[in-house]
């Protein structure tokens, strides 16, 4: 049984690899202590556990004195949440440590109303997916649902009903760049530059270590949200 004190003082290795960047961070107490992050997009498999091995070393922790892994759920690509989720089991299996599952939308919708500071507005962070479609979701300013997840084709009409009621939102994520020539309203604001980051994870990794929310970490899988694209080679004649 941890004591109070060790409790209290935690040290999270918060993993994000949902979309095109893995992004690593050592939270203490909900903020980071250091974070790597990949240069080129698609480089999970093969730098996901050089970026830990880094971002331990600058944090001046060894993965033994950790208290959990944090990793992120989904939705996103669903190879990079693979890699992230196996990685991250593999961690904890090894060093018998306790697994946390942070939503990817959820988080990024609390660090675009701490980015606004606005407690009125709606916030619909964006996952980019195929063509002109997103996973995205609909939070208040306290992180709570207004509507799930779900994979979403944008057009003209996409959320007019919370714009046309007077609401001012605020888009973030990767998918949201690709949607601001689409969703034309001067209650929509853009935030797409904020993006997936194990920044975004810290507070609610410790919040759900705090109240003990762990993972089956046999069971647990990514939240995939659709099927992987899987595409047939061409045949050659």
């Amino acid at each position: 049984m941890r004591s109070n004190e060790i409790t209290f003082m935690s040290l999270i290795l918060n993993i994000e690899t949902a979309t095109d960047i893995c992004s690593i961070g050592v939270g203490k107490n909900g903020r980071l202590l250091a974070k790597t992050e990949s240069d080129k997009p698609y480089e999970h498999a093969s730098r996901i556990t050089l970026l830990i091995e880094a971002c331990c070393r600058q944090a001046g922790v060894t993965l033994p004195e950790l208290d959990a892994i944090a990793v992120s759920s989904g939705p996103g690509s669903y190879t990079s949440l693979r890699v992230g989720a196996s990685v991250a089991k593999g961690i904890c299996y090894t060093l018998d440590k306790p697994l946390i599952a942070v939503s990817t939308l959820r988080s990024l919708a609390i660090a675009s109303h701490l980015d606004s500071g606005d407690g009125s507005f709606l916030y619909c962070p964006m996952i980019d997916a195929r063509r002109m479609e997103v996973y995205a979701a609909v939070y208040n300013q306290h992180g709570e649902e207004i509507e799930s997840p779900e994979a979403r084709l944008i057009d003209e009409a996409s959320f007019q009903e919370y714009l046309e009621l007077g609401k001012t939102m605020v888009f973030s994520g990767n998918g949201a760049a690709k949607c601001r020539p689409v969703i034309q309203s001067d209650r929509a604001i853009f935030r797409d530059e904020l993006h997936c980051d194990a920044d975004h994870l810290a507070p609610l990794a410790e919040e759900a270590y705090r109240n003990g929310d762990f993972e089956n970490v046999a069971y647990f899988t990514p939240f995939y949200l659709k099927p992987p694209n899987i595409t047939k080679p061409k045949r050659v004649l």
